[in-house]
């Protein structure tokens, strides 16, 4: 459909042998759309002409993403040369022949319906019966689809790849990863024989980087496309081998061929899936590759959506700790806080703690918890605690007072976001030994009280609305005599609900783990508490703030 020289048919002549041609022909742009087909192609799809023609395929033909001939048309367009597929479709009900070249920016594709069934595609070496046929590919890339979209952590979702590949693609597979920085980033690599899973191990953690060996995998990364080695060359391999141990996995690995295939999302390409064949097995054929490039697209989409996500969770985990201020020192009082963002689905909420010194000498005492987990949770936590921190310190108000302020502020400003806190502070004594504790929550949980002898108590009160809830209804304090040696406890609903647990579930555990934390030092009972209840990854983010009162000549803790 392309030549060095001018045809001495003109165009017009040109056009109307393609039209007579028995042979499908179809023309696709940069964007896939379908810019010309001829009849013989459009009866083949079951279509007329005009139902294809200036319409993006996937769309015109909804029956084909998916499909081994997608997987081809998608490599055919970054291989470079012209490709062909032989293979089973059954949207055309037949087998079909296609060849397809990238001329001018444009994909030309021609295809022939055969008969002969020994064509199609080689079977994976070792490979489990009855995979092969587009049925089998077809429920593979939707494994790949299902298995890739579960975990928005990087790290799970490049290994997931890696298994995925080995299971079906070839021996053993890496994924490599770039860094944020342009340089190297996460690896993971995966055998389908359990017996060389050490061997890979040993291998990919020992091998030397930078040594020659990964030129293919630069060129891939470069030019957006597979490449192929369809044998191994030893000798460029051997200076990546530092030691005996890393040879001999090596060796026990026994790689013969290796296909790399770039990781490309939203016009970034960002890592590579190399898929390794080893023994006998030979090396990847045309459509072996077209399922390869199709399994990394899929893959690269849900990577990227990883990467995305995590770019998001750093910037506001990076917000959350600047807000989350460091204790005062006082002699009067022990304080120690901790903060532990949730694990299981990465998610940073707006969880906060704070505690400073008023001007009359009484130290103020916040816990809080902004409804959402991203970014937004913690932008507005850090404007919530900005408005009450600066209320709080303007005068030496009661808890209830400051959060009544912080209410009309919110209202005021249009702040739009809804969050309980808690505000206490804790007056010097007005007699030895004693000092008094005044709070008032605003939806919060409420703090316990540890004594001296292990004797735990809720400090519960009349339940009153969050901050932020349009509500003119006046708030109230409460309040509680503080002994020396006695230590209260402030916290967020992520460590009482820890493990699915209801909340007077989660509060009778919190009670009981806090009896037996009576006399340990306060930064060694928060670590001791975090560790006892939250067992294994957090569900929810957990803010926690401990205080104890000292005897008045103590000083401070050592």
């Amino acid at each position: 459909m392309s030549g060095s020289a001018a045809s001495p048919i003109g165009a017009e002549a040109l056009a109307t042998a393609l039209e007579v041609l028995p042979t499908p022909v179809a023309v696709l742009d940069r964007d896939w759309t379908i810019g010309y087909v001829n009849p013989a192609a459009a009866r083949l799809l079951d279509r007329t002409v005009d139902e294809l023609i200036g319409r993006d395929v996937r769309l015109a033909l909804p029956e084909l993403p998916g499909t081994a001939l997608h997987s081809f048309l998608l490599h055919a367009r970054s291989a470079g040369t012209p490709v062909t597929w032989s293979g089973d479709h059954p949207p055309a009900g037949c087998r079909l022949e296609v060849t397809a070249v990238v001329v001018d920016g444009l994909l030309q594709v021609s295809a022939r319906p055969v008969d002969d069934r020994s064509g199609g595609p080689v079977a994976p070496a070792g490979g489990a019966a009855g995979r092969t046929g587009d049925a089998a590919r077809l429920r593979f890339l939707a494994e790949v689809s299902e298995a890739m979209i579960a975990t928005l952590d990087t790290g799970e979702s490049a290994t997931r790849l890696a298994e995925l590949a080995s299971s079906w693609l070839c021996d053993w597979a890496v994924v490599a990863l770039a860094g944020e920085d342009g340089g190297p980033g996460e690896e993971a690599w995966a055998h389908r024989d359990p017996a060389r899973r050490a061997d890979l191990d040993a291998y990919v953690a020992g091998r030397l980087r930078n040594t020659g060996d990964d030129a293919a995998m630069v060129e891939a990364l470069l030019t957006g496309k597979p490449v192929q080695l369809t044998a191994m060359d030893q000798d460029l391999v051997a200076p990546s081998l530092p030691t005996e141990g890393v040879r001999a996995a090596w060796r026990r690995l026994d790689a013969t061929s290796c296909t790399i295939v770039p990781l490309r999302a939203r016009g970034e390409t960002f890592g590579a899936l190399a898929l390794i064949n080893s023994g006998n097995r030979p090396a990847h054929t045309e459509a072996e590759i077209a399922v390869a490039v199709e399994t990394a697209r899929r893959g690269a989409l849900a990577l990227d959506n990883a990467r995305l996500y995590g770019r998001q969770l750093k910037v506001a985990e990076t917000l959350q700790h600047s807000l989350l201020s460091t204790p005062p020192p006082t002699d009067e009082l022990e304080i120690a806080v901790r903060y532990r963002p949730a694990a299981v689905h990465q998610q940073v909420g707006g969880d906060w703690y704070d505690a400073f010194l008023q001007p009359d000498g009484g130290t103020l005492l916040v816990i809080g918890d902004v409804v959402g987990h991203d970014v937004d949770a913690a932008a507005a936590m850090g404007q919530i605690r900005s408005i009450l921190r600066g209320i709080a310190f303007d005068r030496p108000e009661s808890p209830a007072q400051v959060l009544t302020r912080v209410d009309r502020v919110l209202d005021g400003l249009h702040v739009g976001t809804m969050a309980t806190a808690l505000v206490a502070r804790i007056e010097r004594p007005a007699r030895a030994g004693r000092r008094m504790l005044r709070w008032s929550s605003a939806g919060h949980l409420p703090p316990a009280l540890l004594r001296p002898d292990g004797t735990v108590q809720l400090l519960d009160g009349p339940p009153e609305r969050l901050l932020g809830a349009e509500c003119t209804v006046g708030r109230s304090n409460s309040e509680v005599g503080l002994h020396p040696g006695d230590t209260v406890v402030f916290y967020t609903d992520g460590l009482v609900e820890h493990g699915r647990s209801g909340i007077d579930d989660g509060l009778t555990r919190l009670c009981a783990e806090l009896a037996q934390l009576a006399g340990v030092p306060v930064e060694k009972l928060c670590d001791q508490l975090l560790d006892r209840i939250v067992t294994g990854r957090a569900d929810d983010d957990i803010a926690l703030l401990a205080v104890r009162s000292l005897p008045e000549d103590a000083g401070p803790p050592a």
